[in-house]
């Protein structure tokens, strides 16, 4: 057994495990609510603080930096502490005891699978692509960039400041990232560019370093903002249904996606904010 394996067989689960149990939820009736339409199910409560506590444990074992692992004691040490302590807003300790043991449960659980690889030196699995949490020393250094290159103002760029878009910024609807090929394409301008990894800085929750084709410029609840070690591009997907480019990426896409034209957002006009 090796560090990386263990690594890759770790965060394969996790993120496994978190799918599952949103699918799992997704299929409650009426939004794992009561009749009353506030409190929960006895059912939900079985299954929400386990996706809660699968994610927070992902996000310890993602800030190991996979090109720079330690032993592979180490690597399972921090695994297990990430099975144990691992926290976020949504795991802080709760009077409700069905929601309690699902925690505990979903802990114990993680532990007991590290174990079981640790125990196989044959163990394989298949990579999973690059993606590291960034210390809070890189977040800010990250966002304090952004705001000295591109203007970005209290966590907002274009088209939601009060300045007008600029002509070589490129704002398309939030769409445009869900429907056709618009990830594809905002990815292989990127690869011709010769830019393997992308940071990934959201408005709340982890910021990360992360494989280029695990990139994905799209508003998920909080607003994000893409950019990378040269600091020539950037992207950003807001709460209004917009996602804008700037720099080379603009550039790019302009220049090489056919349909890029049918995406452009329509303005505050049309969206009947004028």
């Amino acid at each position: 057994m090796d560090s990386t394996t263990l690594h890759w067989a770790s965060r394969r689960y996790l993120t496994a495990r978190y799918e599952e149990l949103q699918r799992e939820y997704s299929q409650l009736r009426n939004d794992g609510r009561q009749a009353d339409g506030f409190h929960y199910t006895t059912e939900a409560k079985r299954i929400f603080p386990r996706y809660n506590v699968v994610d927070a444990m992902l996000v310890e074992v993602e800030r190991l930096d996979p090109d720079r692992l330690p032993g592979v004691d180490v690597v399972t040490s921090t695994l297990l502490a990430a099975a144990e302590v691992a926290d976020s807003p949504f795991t802080k300790p709760t009077r409700d005891e069905i929601q309690a043991r699902a925690m505990a449960d979903e802990r114990r659980l993680f532990a007991a699978n590290v174990q079981r690889w640790k125990a196989q030196p044959d163990l394989h699995t298949d990579p999973v692509p690059y993606r590291r949490v960034l210390t809070s020393e890189e977040s800010s250094a990250w966002r304090t960039s952004l705001q000295q290159r591109w203007g970005v103002q209290n966590g907002w760029w274009h088209p939601l400041l009060s300045s007008s878009v600029p002509q070589d910024v490129l704002v398309l609807t939030g769409e445009s990232m869900w429907e056709d090929d618009g990830v594809d394409q905002v990815r292989r301008v990127l690869r011709e560019l010769g830019r393997p990894r992308v940071v990934e800085l959201r408005e709340y929750g982890a910021d990360y370093l992360l494989d280029v084709e695990i990139f994905a410029p799209r508003y998920t609840g909080p607003e994000g903002f893409w950019s990378d070690e040269h600091h020539d591009w950037i992207a950003y997907a807001s709460h209004e249904g917009t996602v804008a480019f700037g720099g080379a990426l603009s550039a790019g896409l302009v220049t090489t996606w056919p349909e890029v034209d049918s995406w452009r957002w329509p303005g505050w006009q049309e969206l009947g904010h004028g």
